[in-house]
């Protein structure tokens, strides 16, 4: 649980096939190209979904702001899961996707509020050291808020389905980034 001036963040386990319409609704949505799953019907989402509940390394989770659904976000282990051969995993590294669900009315704060609570969530765990992400390059906007909340980038790297930015976040740049905005804030 993450409490900002926004509300109460919470997370919770997805459930792929409760949960499946509400995410087809968010990942086909134009604001969320970067998901990748813009034509996938209903049934490609409860099977992604399913395919990640049973997998050993790879999570999902719905996060709630005051009990509503707003964001989506993935777990992963780098080193069997989506990075595989193309850098070397430290112990204690976490892979990390998130999707704010797509709305028509955004409220300032609101997308750096979500990868805060992400991030919080993901460190809550005393065996995360660092969170590993590799958005697309073209995603100016989410290398934006990744470096806010602590992330540097070290290189692109080529993925199957996209040239992407290979960066880290450790426990102590995610906190010294947090202590940032708390200090701008007073």
């Amino acid at each position: 649980m993450t409490t900002t001036d926004i509300g109460t963040f919470t997370i919770r386990e997805l459930d792929p096939l409760k949960d499946a319409e509400l995410l087809h609704s968010w990942v086909t949505h134009p604001k969320s190209a970067f998901w990748m799953m813009g034509d996938a019907r209903l049934q490609d989402v409860e099977r992604e979904y399913m395919a990640i509940a049973a997998a050993e390394h790879h999570d999902a989770f719905l996060g709630l702001l005051d009990g509503e659904p707003v964001f989506l976000m993935e777990s992963y282990d780098p080193r069997y899961v989506e990075l595989v051969g193309l850098y070397e995993p430290e112990p204690g590294d976490v892979g990390m996707h998130f999707l704010v669900a797509p709305t028509d009315r955004p409220v300032h704060g609101f997308t750096r509020a979500v990868i805060t609570a992400v991030m919080a969530e993901l460190f809550a765990d005393p065996a995360t050291r660092r969170v590993v992400v590799e958005p697309d390059v073209s995603n100016k906007a989410v290398h934006a808020l990744n470096e806010a909340v602590g992330f540097v980038a070290e290189r692109e790297i080529d993925k199957p389905e996209k040239r992407a930015l290979l960066s880290f976040c450790t426990r102590e740049q995610f906190d010294a980034a947090i202590r940032e905005v708390r200090s701008v804030a007073i």
